[in-house]
Parts: structure tokens; sequence; C-alpha cells
């Protein structure tokens, strides 16, 4: 399950593409690896690239170069992609007792469990690849990201809590976005990093809401096992100190309007997310799930335009 909310995300959507049964063994694999790598559903790179993409913003303060631009922009999407197939290959006996995942290329049988291994030493290479062209504190922090985010597929097996493991691992983009424009991590990147963390053990919490009967019945463990009846409560406060530490952040950094204005919106779409799950149904927990994407676009588009109106004056 890495990340829960990164490689499960609008399981829903995409459902052409899901069905797509080519008639060649070569067309049959080929779309057996895009749905591994969840290339028709979007919302988890997006969800991983909002906040890296603020985090550089604010490293540069304003436009960073366009080849940091670029390589983050390619990483995430290989680093998600990375993540998702080891998530399946991890998950690989779970997987084919749940209602929502039993249809994934390996339970399914699209893909045997050696194409799935290659596909994934294909991705961690063209990670590799990427990372290495970044200064050398970047290239240990990307290390070390690596070495979390493999561990998260395990944590579910030992922890009631796994969503915090996903926090750090999925959040660690920023620290490496400082790094890699300033060749340090100062206090605002690890504000942000805080900040993200707890915004993803809400909305991956969210998520967990629409499994938990099936994770309960297969012994897989979650935040929104372990808070049961409270699972609202802990959410609204989690999102309420989301939004606090994006506050603070917004004024250690010296933001004035558009920023403020991106917080206010992440909390109309946090009050939206507690009436979609009041009654606990799947599709709407994974509709307030999904709605998080916009969250994270408004945070980075807020910060875009604080500097470009910065600019401006």
């Amino acid at each position: 399950m890495y990340p829960r909310a990164v490689c499960r995300s609008h399981e829903n959507s995409g459902r052409t593409f899901a069905a797509a049964k080519p008639s060649s063994s070569v067309a049959r694999t080929a779309v057996a690896c895009l749905k591994l790598m969840r290339v028709h559903r979007p919302v988890g790179t997006l969800l991983l690239l909002w906040p890296t993409l603020a985090a550089l913003w604010m490293a540069a303060g304003g436009l960073p170069p366009l080849d940091l631009l670029l390589i983050f922009v390619v990483g995430t999407f290989l680093a998600r992609s990375a993540g998702c197939v080891a998530n399946d290959i991890a998950d690989r006996d779970f997987d084919g007792h749940v209602r929502r995942t039993r249809e994934r290329p390996l339970p399914a049988g699209d893909i045997s469990l050696p194409g799935a291994v290659v596909l994934l030493a294909t991705l961690a290479v063209l990670c590799i690849a990427v990372v290495l062209m970044l200064n050398p504190l970047a290239r240990w922090l990307a290390v070390a990201g690596a070495a979390i985010a493999l561990a998260y597929p395990f944590c579910k097996r030992f922890t009631q809590l796994p969503q915090a493991v996903l926090g750090i691992a999925f959040s660690w983009g920023i620290p490496m976005a400082f790094a890699a424009v300033i060749g340090t991590v100062p206090f605002a990147a690890w504000l942000f990093f805080v900040a993200s963390c707890v915004w993803i053990v809400a909305y991956d919490t969210i998520y967990a809401l629409a499994d938990r009967d099936d994770d309960l019945a297969i012994g897989v463990k979650s935040a929104a096992i372990l808070f049961g009846a409270k699972v609202r409560l802990v959410l609204g406060v989690l999102q309420a100190t989301t939004v606090a530490l994006l506050v603070w952040l917004g004024v250690h950094l010296g933001f004035v309007h558009a920023y403020f204005a991106a917080c206010a919106v992440a909390v109309v779409l946090s009050i939206r997310q507690q009436a979609l799950i009041r009654a606990g149904e799947r599709d709407a927990c994974l509709r307030a799930f999904g709605s998080n994407a916009w969250v994270g676009f408004g945070l980075f588009a807020g910060t875009a335009a604080e500097y470009a109106l910065a600019g401006a004056t």
C-alpha cells in the first residue's frame, strides 16, 4: 500500500482504461504495466507534485531554475509510479481480498510477479538517473526518502498508524526541493514538511475509510480503524492543525494575500470533506479524498501568486 492515498487514488475513475483487454500479449503486458504505475489515475501524482512545486517556489523565491523544475516534475512521476509498483508487489496477497483492488494486475493475473519486479527495477534505474542530476545533499535526502518509501508498504503489518509513515515518505520532496535550490534545508522547509505530513495523515485516513471493512476482515491496520467512532473528530483536529501550520509558514515567509486565500480554500474543502464522510459511504469517502488535489493545487497557486505579485510591485 505505498502510498495508500497515492496508489489507490480514485479507483472509481479510469474504468475504460482499467477494463481494456488488448488482444496481443505485448499489448496486454504494456497495459498491465501502465495500470501498475497508475498512469490512468493521476490524482496521486498531483498530491505529490503540488507541495513539491510549492517548495521549489519557496526555496527559489519565485520561479525556480527550469532544469530543476523539469527534474522534480519527472522525478515525481517516476517516484510515484515506482512506489505504486512496489506497493502492489508487497500487497499482492491482500489485494485479491479487497473489493476495490481485486482487479489490479497482479491479483488479476494480468502480469506475473517477475514482470512486476522488472518494471520496478526499470523505474528505480530511471529514478536514480534523475537523482544524479541533483546536488549531493539532495541526493542523500533522496536515498533516505527511498528507504522510507520502500518501508511503508509493510508498516500496516506492524503499526496502527501507517499513515504517519506515508506522511513522511510523501512529504520528502519538500526538503529535497530546498536542498536542490539553496543547498540547505532551513526552518521553513521543515515547517512545511510537518504541515504536509499532518495533511497527508488526514487525507489518507479519509482514503482508508473506504477500505475499513475489508481491512478489518483481512487484518490490515490503518488510522481509520485505530480512531474508530472518533475518526471524524480526529480528522477535524488534523485538518485544523494543517491549516494552522500553513498559516504559520506563510507568516514566516512574509506572504501577504494570495497564499492565505489558498489557506482559506483549504478550510472550505476540509469542511466539505467532513460532510462527505459523515455517513462513511465508500464513494463519498473517495470523493472527499480526491478533493485534496485541489487543496494542493491551491497551495501551489497561492505560493506562486505571492512571488509573482511581489515581483510586480
